[in-house]
């Protein structure tokens, strides 16, 4: 009964991490439409996010009395390198919402679906399973409806195509590195200095980028609400929640994330979803559930 209660539990913390990064796309739309660029939006989640992070590392380190394995210098060096997709993801995530519906950027960002199955297949040398096959053509039937491609009612700008597929791209690099480099220091450890890794990337393109005077007023106005909802909390949550769900049950729950994201832009952005994409976020999702379900143990039980 324990464990299916861990279970339970980690469902409900991966359910809720996934809900909340699926709320950042349409705060990140509100902040543009207030007049703040892409390089203020970016440069106060991450600035706000080391903040937390560093703070509650304090207070693990507290309960722990200083017991936690340390980051060694080449753990460090790792992650931060590591670090530098998830500046990648959050920047080329935020330009493509810039040109593009939210609920069109969060279906680009999840073809890490087919991306992630590509680069297993290139890194291990091997064939996908059928299982995996038949859930790419699903994720890219399903991507086809979701973008509304079908009809071409809605003009989508090519730069928010392009920097959205970019994103899915970075995405599948820090999801692939996430699980592998230095998992045996405290998560609250990693996600710090991944965060310092990915905030080189988003300080660079600040200072390149920014041609106005940088408006502090993010900071107040929009900077805590971005961190928290994007670095702060569904890192922790899904951190704690996946050792819990396994990686299977976990990658099911957590693309909760697309209909989150799709309702919150529908609800407070006024952004059109007709019937057929959300068949196509329907399948989308079923093709997650069809690579994350173990069919054979269910057969030999």
């Amino acid at each position: 009964m324990t464990s299916q209660n861990n279970v339970l539990k980690g469902v409900f913390l991966v359910a809720l991490g996934a809900t909340t990064y699926g709320m950042l796309a349409t705060f990140v739309k509100m902040a543009y439409s207030e007049g703040y660029t892409t390089a203020e939006v970016t440069t106060s989640q991450f600035i706000y996010g080391i903040i937390g992070i560093l703070i509650i590392n304090f207070f693990q380190r507290v309960k722990n009395k200083n017991t936690a394995v340390k980051a060694s210098p080449k753990n460090i060096f790792n992650l931060m390198l590591a670090g530098t997709s998830l500046g990648m993801t959050s920047l080329f995530y935020y330009l493509a919402v810039k040109y593009i519906p939210v609920s069109i950027g969060i279906v680009l960002l999840m073809q890490t679906v087919w991306m992630g199955v590509l680069l297993e297949m290139i890194l291990e040398k091997k064939l996908p399973s059928k299982q995996k096959v038949i859930a790419v053509f699903i994720v890219l039937f399903g991507t086809v409806l979701a973008t509304n491609l079908i009809h071409n009612d809605i003009e989508l700008d090519w730069r928010g195509l392009v920097w959205g597929m970019l994103a899915a791209a970075s995405f599948t690099t820090t999801m692939f590195t996430a699980n592998r480099v230095a998992t045996e220091i405290s998560s609250a450890q990693r996600s710090l200095y991944m965060l310092l890794g990915g905030a080189i990337i988003v300080f660079s393109f600040a200072f390149a980028t920014q041609v106005t005077a940088f408006n502090f007023e993010i900071f107040l106005k929009w900077g805590i609400v971005l961190s928290l909802f994007g670095t702060i909390i569904p890192p922790l949550l899904m951190t704690a929640g996946f050792p819990l769900t396994g990686i299977g049950l976990g990658s099911i729950v957590s693309a909760l994330e697309l209909p989150v994201s799709v309702t919150m832009a529908y609800v407070l952005l006024n952004e059109k979803v007709i019937l057929s994409q959300w068949i196509g976020i329907v399948l989308i999702i079923l093709a997650i559930i069809i690579m994350n379900v173990n069919f054979k143990s269910k057969k030999q039980g």
